[in-house]
């Protein structure tokens, strides 16, 4: 390692640590904001109102939810949520229904972005797995049943 890097490293470390000792950077202004509300919700309606103002949500052919049928390992469900047939989509959010937290996740799209989501969930127990997407300012879901045989909340 030269000289110059390694103190370029440590200066840089030292400024860091000092700036949040002394307040000025917070996680807050660090991390992406989120909206608490919605995330600490205990039932699926108020994490819905939280996120959207409301929670009612049409049901909508032309949302792809891929959930497995029977999910060998709660901790780790691929879901995959894809739009891309909708025009507009604004946001993807994914609810669990019965665990704890029901709003699994939200994502947001720039107005050229195609609607479409991969990932993988926890779930708690066997429960229906919604897709929420917001299209042209309105809400649309989809939703599967998902049998879990091995808990990924606790359980």
């Amino acid at each position: 390692m030269k000289r110059r890097s390694f103190l370029k490293g440590t200066l840089a470390t030292g400024a860091a640590a000092v700036a949040v000792n002394a307040g000025l950077l917070t996680p807050s202004t660090v991390l992406a904001d989120w909206n608490k509300k919605a995330f600490d919700a205990k039932k699926v309606d108020d994490a819905l109102n939280g996120m959207y103002g409301t929670a009612a949500a049409t049901a909508s052919g032309d949302i792809s939810l891929k959930a497995p049928a029977i999910a060998e390992n709660g901790a780790v469900t691929p879901i995959t949520v894809d739009a891309s047939k909708m025009k507009g989509v604004e946001s993807i959010s994914i609810v669990a229904s019965k665990n704890p937290m029901p709003l699994v996740c939200e994502y947001s799209f720039a107005s050229a972005a195609e609607g479409y989501v991969s990932t993988r969930i926890k779930m708690g127990e066997t429960q229906n797995v919604v897709a929420i997407v917001k299209a042209g300012g309105k809400l649309y879901k989809a939703e599967q049943e998902v049998k879990v045989t091995i808990g990924g909340c606790g359980g």
